[in-house]
């Protein structure tokens, strides 16, 4: 098991190489020029000339990447032009937020999506399957922004029921921090569930039909017990490790919710960072977004073999 955990960490670090090159290369092609921003208005030339060498903007494409790639793998990001922070803080500030809303939307979409497709597969062909296939086609089908709008005139300006917008710590107060996620984190769950629910179908629907399955039921277990003990457990193996990289794509999709919703969070701080010109933030967040995906991605292997014998021991 150490040794499959190894190969896949060293298969990740060629990515993570490419994804750092594509990074910097990104912030090459943006608009605008840094140095020019952090000299001011009165753009001296002196001044200009002093922070192109302090930034070592005068060195070739490739030295400055190196230069770049080094202070990254000491934990150093760079500072922000904006608020002249560093851009390690910031993502340590930002980051939790945007964790809690991506565990909270896990919660929404495992809660909709894994019954209802359990209930699907079983009620094949029924109303209650087409019911369920058409809430996880309209899951995928509406936009975040949409149903995040039409939740905040339906329960916060009409109902009243929940605040439209902020964010409080969960230290600070456990009861408004989770009023002021569970609108955003349903949003962003909902499309997650579809995905679910579509996934936790098909692999009911494999395994029901399985030996094994129609052994128990001709032994005369309770239906519940065939479905949950004996199909479930099987067919819960790709279910587990998808809900791994939806997990990663949480951490990195939640711009527009995290706009809409005002949530200080990593799309927000994003945003601001590509409208500010804040190079150093942009290539920090999208660093870390992707190292986070590609450690989900990992994780979700991980889990697949050790919920799998097969795979274990051939591992």
């Amino acid at each position: 098991m150490l040794a499959f955990i190894l190969r896949r960490v060293l298969i990740a670090i060629p990515t993570l190489i490419l994804v750092s090159i594509f990074v910097f290369g990104l912030q090459k092609l943006l608009p605008g020029d840094p140095i020019l921003v952090m000299a001011g208005e009165d753009r001296d030339p002196a001044v200009i000339e002093f922070l192109r060498e302090k930034y070592r903007m005068n060195d070739p494409i490739p030295m400055q990447y190196l230069y770049w790639a080094g202070d990254v793998l000491r934990g150093d990001l760079g500072i922000s032009l904006r608020t002249n922070q560093p851009v390690t803080e910031l993502i340590a500030s930002k980051l939790p937020v945007t964790i809690q809303l991506a565990i909270m939307a896990m919660i929404f979409a495992l809660l909709i999506g894994i019954p209802t497709g359990i209930l699907s597969a079983v009620r094949k062909g029924t109303w209650v399957d087409w019911l369920a296939n058409v809430v996880a086609l309209s899951g995928l089908s509406i936009p975040n922004f949409w149903l995040g709008i039409m939740l905040i005139l339906l329960v916060s300006v009409n109902l009243g029921w929940l605040p439209a917008s902020g964010y409080e710590s969960p230290w600070v107060d456990p009861v408004k921090s989770l009023t002021t996620m569970i609108m955003p984190a349903f949003v962003l769950g909902t499309g997650l569930a579809a995905t679910l629910m579509r996934h936790t179908r098909s692999a009911m629907l494999g395994v029901l039909q399985a030996d094994y399955v129609r052994t128990a039921e001709a032994k005369g277990l309770r239906r519940n017990t065939v479905i949950l003990k004996h199909a479930f457990r099987n067919a819960v193996l790709p279910v587990i490790t998808l809900s791994a990289l939806l997990f990663g794509e949480l951490l990195a999709g939640a711009v527009l919710t995290e706009q809409i919703f005002t949530i200080p969070g990593f799309g927000k701080l994003i945003v601001d960072a590509v409208f500010n010109r804040d190079y150093a933030v942009v290539q920090g967040v999208v660093l870390c977004t992707a190292i986070g995906f590609i450690g989900m991605n990992l994780l979700a292997d991980v889990l697949y073999v050790l919920l799998n014998p097969k795979l274990r021991a051939l591992s």
